[in-house]
């Protein structure tokens, strides 16, 4: 064949498959090249439709795919809200156990003398009312009821004296001094011992030259001085304190107490313990302008 020849018949090929490509749907992708038949150009291997039309995705496109937009059903959101609230109020709960103490820097004998006292306060419960009921049984036992009566209520006239401070007493107790110098104590400070002197069993107690009774109030006064029942008393504050002293001392110095607090304002406290503690201040016998004994 003539070269002539070859080169239409090549000429001829050209135009028959610009044809073909031409009468062929725009939606046919052309043929890879190097093949026509669908199969890779470099090994032949076949190549699925969806990776032709998609690019492959890695794992971790996939992955985020699949989480992304998140497809929510009632019950997963129902169980969502039931888990905020649960751990909400476990939150709260914590935070509430872990802002409640405020003993959480106490030293391990302060918190072992605290309890001590609770107990010792515990014991003068119990104490109390067994001589309570040590007394209801005399009168419900002696054969003068009448006459037991009467001692009963000449021992209880005298208890009400100590406490209404219409009488002297004496016993064990403490001296609480306070020496302020810079006139920084107050009147809130002191009713705080007198209220911490109270809890720990205090059963009669003077300021100075004046008897404290379930009526006294405290104020402040003109040049550092503190009014106790409109009596100006000035330093030093001199606190006579009948009861046990085992547990009047300590109810003072707990960490926090009214020592450390008086120490803080620079003042100087001293606590003495004695066997003989004389309280000899007295307030006038009062009637009452409005209240009545409800027995009749």
């Amino acid at each position: 064949m003539s070269e002539d020849e070859n080169k239409n018949k090549n000429k001829d090929n050209d135009n028959e498959q610009h044809r073909l490509r031409r009468e062929l749907p725009d939606e046919v992708a052309p043929e890879a090249a190097g093949g026509g038949d669908g199969r890779d150009g470099a090994d032949g291997a076949e190549v699925p439709a969806a990776e032709t039309k998609n690019p492959s995705l890695t794992g971790r496109q996939r992955l985020a795919k699949g989480l992304w937009p998140p497809r929510v059903s009632r019950a997963q959101l129902i169980v969502a809200v039931l888990l905020f609230v649960l751990g909400l109020g476990l939150a709260i709960q914590v935070r509430s156990n872990s802002d409640s103490s405020a003993l959480r820097g106490a030293r391990q004998e302060d918190l072992v003398r605290i309890l001590d006292e609770l107990d010792d306060r515990t014991q003068r419960l119990g104490d109390e009312k067994q001589r309570l009921e040590g007394q209801r049984t005399e009168l419900e036992n002696s054969s003068d009821q009448a006459e037991e009566a009467r001692k009963q209520t000449v021992e209880r006239e005298r208890q009400l004296g100590i406490l209404a401070g219409t009488v002297a007493a004496q016993g064990p107790g403490i001296t609480l001094t306070i020496t302020d110098k810079k006139g920084a104590v107050q009147a809130d400070m002191l009713l705080d011992a007198i209220q911490e002197l109270r809890a720990a069993g205090a059963e009669a107690i003077q300021v100075n030259d004046v008897r404290v009774v379930a009526d006294t109030y405290l104020t402040d006064a003109s040049g550092g001085k503190v009014s106790v029942d409109g009596h100006k008393i000035g330093e030093p504050f001199v606190f006579k304190v009948i009861g046990k002293p085992q547990d009047l001392e300590p109810a003072l110095n707990i960490p926090g107490g009214v020592v450390q607090t008086l120490e803080k304002e620079q003042a100087t406290v001293t606590v003495t313990q004695a066997q003989k503690i004389v309280v000899d201040a007295l307030r006038p016998s009062k009637r009452p302008d409005y209240a009545q004994s409800s027995s009749q």
